[in-house]
């Protein structure tokens, strides 16, 4: 299993095989999954990179504050998701 990173402030332009283009750079990418909007299905701006982690690593170093369609990325580690109470409507 791979180290997971994630990918923020991505253009709304921006697209799984131009991210996935840019991190190959650094080894090889085994999935790449852009977050969507529910209802809309519009990019939310982020998305997570899943590579070997001495290549995730080097990936995120070498690629935090990269210029992608006119956006500074940010990069780092993704963090498990703090479990969260169920939504009451």
């Amino acid at each position: 299993m791979g180290t997971s990173i994630y990918v923020g402030n991505l253009s709304y332009d921006s697209n799984e095989q131009a991210i996935r283009t840019l991190f190959e750079r650094y080894g090889t990418v085994l999935s790449v999954k852009m977050i969507e909007d529910r209802e809309t299905g519009r990019s939310r701006g982020f998305g997570f990179v899943e590579m070997d982690a001495g290549e995730a690593s080097a990936a995120i170093q070498a690629l935090n504050g990269t210029d992608l369609d006119g956006r500074a990325l940010k990069v780092n580690e993704a963090k498990p998701r703090e479990s969260r109470p169920p939504q009451r409507w």
